[in-house]
Order: C-alpha cells, then sequence, then structure tokens
C-alpha cells in the first residue's frame, strides 16, 4: 500500500520535520531545491514556500541567500547572568562560538540621549558584537560608550577586552552600578535580519546601563538572543539588619 502524497503545506511541514527530528536529514544539511521539492510533493512552489515557512518559524529550517534550506544545527541556550552584565562563563567558552566585532563612531540619538544622559548628537563609540555557532547567528549585543571614556586598547590587540567583547561584557571603565531592563518582545527589522529569526519570534531583549560612582553613565548596552535560545538568571542577595539592642 502506497503512502498518500501530502498536499497542504501543513502536511508537507509535518512531513519534513518528521524527517528532520528522526535524523532521515541530518543537521547542517542542505535540503533540495524548492522546485525540487515541489515537484516531489506535486504542490506549487507557493504552497512548497508557506510549508517551509512553518519550518523557518519553529528555527528547524534556516534559509541562507542564494544557497538554499539548511537544516539548523541544534544550539543548546545562551545564560544571561543579570547584575554582571555578560554571557555565563560555559556559554562564553563554547569553542564553537565566534563573536565579531565592529566599531564605529555615531552621535547620540534621540533613544540613546536618554539611556546616556548626553545631549543629542553627542559623539559615541559604537561597538556591535555578533556571535555565532556553528556560523550561525546565536546572539547581537550593541554597546554604546561616550567617546571621552573609551579606555586605551579597547577591541584592538587587548586580550582583556578581546575576551569582554566575547562575553557581551562591559566594555568601558569599571561600573559602581549596573542597571538591567528585560523584556520579550518582537525583534526589530535589524534583529530579525542579523539574527536570521522571522518576525513571529520573539528575542530576549536587555538594556544595561552601566553607572560610576558620580552617577554618570558611562555605557549603554543593547542585548538581543532569539527568544526560544536564551536564558535570562538574576540571583538577589538579602541583606538582614539586626536591630540595635535597647540599653
Amino acid at each position: 500500500m502506497t503512502r498518500s502524497v501530502p498536499r497542504r503545506h501543513h502536511d508537507i511541514a509535518d512531513d519534513l520535520r518528521q524527517q528532520i527530528t528522526t535524523g532521515s536529514i541530518k543537521p547542517g544539511e542542505r535540503l533540495p531545491s524548492e522546485a525540487g521539492l515541489a515537484a516531489r510533493y506535486r504542490v506549487s512552489t507557493v504552497t512548497l514556500r508557506r510549508a517551509l515557512a512553518v519550518l523557518q518559524g519553529e528555527g528547524l529550517v534556516e534559509k541562507i541567500h542564494g544557497k538554499g534550506n539548511f537544516v539548523r544545527r541544534p544550539r543548546r541556550k545562551s545564560m544571561y547572568v543579570g547584575g554582571w552584565g555578560t554571557l555565563d562563563p560555559w556559554t562564553a567558552a563554547e569553542p564553537t562560538l565566534r563573536v565579531t566585532v565592529r566599531s564605529t563612531t555615531v552621535p547620540a540619538s534621540a533613544h540613546l540621549t536618554t539611556l546616556l544622559k548626553v545631549p543629542t548628537g553627542s559623539p559615541l563609540a559604537e561597538y556591535s558584537c555578533l556571535s555565532r555557532e556553528y556560523g550561525a547567528p546565536h546572539g547581537l549585543a550593541r554597546i554604546y560608550i561616550p567617546r571621552d571614556l573609551v579606555p586605551a586598547g579597547v577591541l584592538d590587540d587587548d586580550s582583556v577586552c578581546q575576551e569582554a567583547a566575547t562575553r557581551f561584557a562591559v566594555l568601558g571603565p569599571s561600573p559602581t552600578t549596573i542597571r538591567e531592563t528585560v523584556s520579550a518582545r518582537s525583534p526589530t527589522p535589524d534583529e530579525a535580519s542579523a539574527l536570521r529569526i522571522g518576525n513571529s519570534m520573539a528575542v530576549l531583549a536587555i538594556t544595561r546601563i552601566a553607572t560610576d560612582a558620580t552617577g554618570r553613565v558611562v555605557e549603554a548596552a543593547l542585548l538581543a538572543f532569539p527568544g526560544g535560545r536564551a536564558d535570562a538568571v538574576f540571583t538577589a542577595h538579602h541583606v538582614l539588619h539586626e536591630r540595635p539592642t535597647q540599653g
């Protein structure tokens, strides 16, 4: 008895998903061309693309422009350690993780003016850090420092600074206070493009503000991770104050 040929895009997605989860199609393997898959399932390329869009939204398939559709390699979650302002040591030390850093000088926009408490148009050093695992995007950080506070050697050949960038850690002067705001939201167009995710996938967004002893903001960082592959962990320390004894 022959198996019926799935026609609708959900049926096609189910069939391909089963092949991926059972290992019939291996991680990193390129799927047949869209035209070839459409012919195999006897559907139009429009229907076939809808099926692939379902798998792309689930994070099982990744479409690379000019190359085709590939089965995503399994990636473990990232962990961001709140209060320290960094990825956890195990994530940062993962040998398959690679971070590229690009630096430039930008004028403070309205949003950055609010975060850094500087006049509009003030010169800021911007560091864009993109981490990749097996060549696929893993996390994105945009770190801003007032230009006059940029320490010598940041992201040059200084190994300490390179390590800090790899961990998405604070790059500027050592802060006294770090304030972090965490939210789950839809990605911006730039984040969706950099992380290669669909607009329907939420991102774990962290806004980190580092302040020195005088109250000056020394750094603002905007971090984004695909929501299904990242956790943020915070530890609270409670201080008990003893009541003074009565004399």
